[in-house]
């Protein structure tokens, strides 16, 4: 299934994000999560890679396991920046000979802990460059990321924009934004992205508060911004997680409506490879007539 197709039925695609375990035991976990969602009807699942291409082999390994035992559509996360394009070529057949044809197409960030990173000359230097390498090789439908409140390393939100439609005129079919919670800033960016030209499906990225501190540091390295509101709320209940989840459900719920209400494409979740909220939060929807059973 050609991911860019569940767009055009009208109907709101939901979506799920995992990321490669780092165990055995991890695995059976994920499994056990994925399992739990697929009876959600998902369009489609995707799954991360490490800085750096560091979970290559794991990544390919998991989707087409997932496509392939649990009967789901499956996309590969595949950043470019420490890889040289024989490798990228080098996964990207091991994906077509798995079945996939669906890639998310990224330039990633070189390992956090890699202080003598060095990106090799013969690679990408960004994911417009990639994704016209995939594009000119054929056989994937090519989705991109792309920032509602801007790359962090962009000079100007301006700057962002137009970098992010050179991606889509070198090929990307769909964009998947960077997680967000405050709505105003998705509609914005959407506006913007369609006054620049850019007509392809742009489905905003969602992602559950289960922690304070996780919250905190993945905002703090470009994740978005936290709303005033939220964050009060947030700084009240202090290191309380089963609290923090229990606002969060209701900030994601509010969202995703409003979301679906203003026609959004789909709503794509990043579970951190858990199940709980976000059910709830599909059940919530779900009872809002505003996802299909």
């Amino acid at each position: 299934m050609n991911i860019v197709d569940l767009y055009r039925d009208g109907e709101p695609v939901i979506s799920f994000e995992f990321f490669p375990p780092k165990t055995e035991r991890g695995y059976q976990s994920l499994f056990e999560t994925i399992r739990d969602l697929k009876q959600l009807a998902p369009g489609f699942v995707s799954v991360t890679m490490g800085a750096g291409g560091s979970t290559r082999s794991q990544t390919v390994e998991l989707v087409i396991r997932i496509e392939r035992e649990l009967g789901l559509t499956a996309m590969a996360h595949l950043p470019c920046l420490g890889s040289e394009r024989e490798e990228i070529a080098h996964v990207l057949d091991s994906l077509q000979a798995g079945g996939i044809q669906n890639v998310l197409a990224l330039r990633g960030d070189p390992p956090r802990e890699a202080t003598d990173f060095r990106h090799p000359e013969d690679g990408f230097d960004y994911a417009n460059e990639l994704t016209e390498f995939i594009a000119q090789r054929g056989g994937f439908t090519v989705g991109g990321g792309c920032h509602p409140e801007k790359h962090p390393e962009a000079e100007s939100p301006e700057a962002d924009l137009a970098n992010l439609v050179l991606k889509v005129e070198a090929g990307a079919q769909f964009l998947v934004t960077q997680l967000f919670f405050d709505n105003e800033k998705f509609f914005d960016f959407v506006d913007r992205a369609r006054e620049a030209g850019i007509q392809i499906p742009i489905v905003p990225g969602v992602m559950p508060i289960t922690s304070v501190g996780g919250i905190r540091r993945m905002t703090s390295l470009g994740g978005g911004t936290i709303p005033p509101e939220l964050d009060a709320e947030l700084a009240r209940i202090g290191e309380d997680d089963a609290a923090a989840q229990e606002i969060g459900v209701d900030w994601a719920i509010l969202q995703c409506r409003e979301l679906i209400e203003k026609g959004v494409p789909g709503i794509h979740f990043y579970t951190l490879n858990r199940s709980p909220a976000t059910r709830r939060i599909h059940q919530a929807l779900l009872e809002g007539g505003l996802v299909q059973p």
